[in-house]
């Protein structure tokens, strides 16, 4: 029998082929081909795709390039309507899901709260609960007849009974106390996490200085977690302006007078339940420019932009 003969250069061809997967020049790109990828598919090309759409118009099997006139239709009261209803949820949630959380977050990290982990698993079990949900809960507890949970407890106080979905300041409480019922606990690992970061050192140095909580919270506490509450805020931002879900589970055909119509459920409306297409693109491109740039400036107010010398 014969022996096998094998040339170097044979024996090197297959390795040949996955030595570049290998190398230290491709492994970065193969790491990050994923998230790559994903963006182009999932965002970059929807993004690229919805402002093309906004000039056209969008019809079963036609579709036509109306240049800027789906742009010059957006500006109507309904719009002016569903923006000032968004922008009001925007800043009171912004308000309530910084401000409380960070005040919460303060407290369970003190030395001096008894049982503090429950707490926080108590607070954070809303954020895992659905949105559609929770908000029927909310509808049957704040109902408009005399039993209704809400009714029934202001009935105490001899108040007459609520119509709490259809007043515009009633509805967007219901709006703004079903997102801060949810989201309030994440907002509250998120600053307990940037307590974590700040040095006890200081509070010490505080302490020998004689300064007191409030001296030390505003001081100390509150500078440091400036990274953590600009993240927070800007999240808030964002989600206020995206939000739909809210607004839908309690008003699903429709609010009355639009108190519950946001800009997002405005492009649904037109979108898909009055099939304009075109003009539902055009009304979320406007929406994102506003996001940008409620985003730059609130990111050039904290300093965020700023480069560090």
């Amino acid at each position: 029998m014969e022996p096998v003969v094998s040339t170097k250069k044979e024996y090197s061809k297959a390795p040949r082929k996955l030595n570049f997967l290998f190398s230290q020049k491709a492994a970065p790109y193969v790491f990050v081909s994923p998230f790559i990828l994903s963006f182009l598919i999932l965002f970059l090309y929807p993004l690229l795709k919805g402002v093309l759409m906004s000039f056209q118009s969008i019809l079963p099997g036609q579709v036509t390039f109306v240049g800027l006139s789906n742009y010059t239709k957006i500006f109507n009261s309904t719009f002016y309507q569903a923006l000032y209803n968004t922008s009001i949820y925007v800043i009171l949630t912004t308000v309530i899901l910084v401000a409380i959380p960070m005040v919460l977050a303060t407290i369970l990290s003190s030395r001096f709260i008894k049982f503090a982990d429950i707490f926080r698993a108590a607070l954070f079990i809303p954020s895992l609960t659905s949105v559609i949900v929770a908000g029927v809960i909310f509808r049957l507890m704040f109902g408009e007849s005399e039993t209704g949970l809400a009714n029934a407890i202001i009935g105490l106080f001899g108040m007459e009974p609520v119509k709490w979905r259809y007043g515009a300041g009633t509805g967007m409480f219901l709006m703004v106390l079903l997102a801060s019922w949810k989201w309030i606990g994440v907002n509250i690992i998120y600053f307990m996490a940037g307590l974590t970061n700040i040095p006890k050192e200081l509070y010490e140095a505080a302490d020998i200085d004689g300064a007191g909580k409030l001296q030390k919270f505003f001081h100390i506490t509150l500078p440091l977690l400036k990274p953590v509450t600009l993240y927070v805020a800007t999240l808030t931002v964002i989600a206020g302006f995206r939000m739909y879900e809210e607004s839908f589970v309690f008003w699903e055909n429709g609010s009355p007078g639009n108190i519950g119509l946001t800009v997002v459920g405005y492009i649904y409306q037109q979108g898909f339940q009055m099939n304009n297409m075109g003009f539902g693109s055009a009304i979320g491109v406007v929406l994102m420019l506003i996001i940008f740039i409620i985003s730059f400036i609130q990111l050039k107010f904290f300093g965020a932009l700023k480069k560090e010398e």
